[in-house]
């Protein structure tokens, strides 16, 4: 099996000091909304497009937050793929819509303040959910 690298669209959802998880179905471990941009799709639209695919919120704005890159992006599959992932995180605090899970990709959706964060993250989203989170410090955002 070869080594691909894939460039992903992800949403760090938040409101009211919280950041909004998915708990994967394939690894069990949680992880904000994103996914793989198709060919020719826009980035934003991909990023809007899996944050409703995954939690059923529709994205009012996105802010880009960052891109991330680099060997903690590195990531195997269950399928045993492996993949060094390019994230285009966005953040959005500005949306409707009423949960709903992907039952083929998620198994729970959950709320959780920024300083009670599972502990079972995904690794390749460590790096913008810890970035994220100091940056929310630093503006005084849920920290007591």
């Amino acid at each position: 099996m070869s080594i691909r690298q894939r460039c992903g669209a992800s949403v760090i959802v938040y409101r009211d000091n919280k950041v909004l998880l998915q708990q994967r179905k394939d690894n069990k471990c949680w992880g904000y909304v994103g996914g793989y941009i198709e060919m020719g799709e826009i980035v934003e639209e991909a990023a809007k497009r899996e944050m409703f695919e995954e939690s059923g919120l529709v994205a009012k704005s996105l802010e880009l937050f960052g891109v991330f890159s680099g060997p903690e992006l590195y990531h195997v599959y269950p399928d045993e793929n492996e993949v060094h992932i390019i994230d285009i995180v966005f953040t959005c605090n500005e949306f409707e819509g009423n949960l709903k899970a992907q039952e083929s990709e998620v198994l729970n959706l959950q709320w959780f303040e920024y300083g009670d964060i599972p502990e079972n993250l995904s690794h390749t989203i460590t790096p913008a959910l810890t970035k994220f989170i100091e940056t929310q410090q630093k503006k005084g955002g849920g920290f007591a």
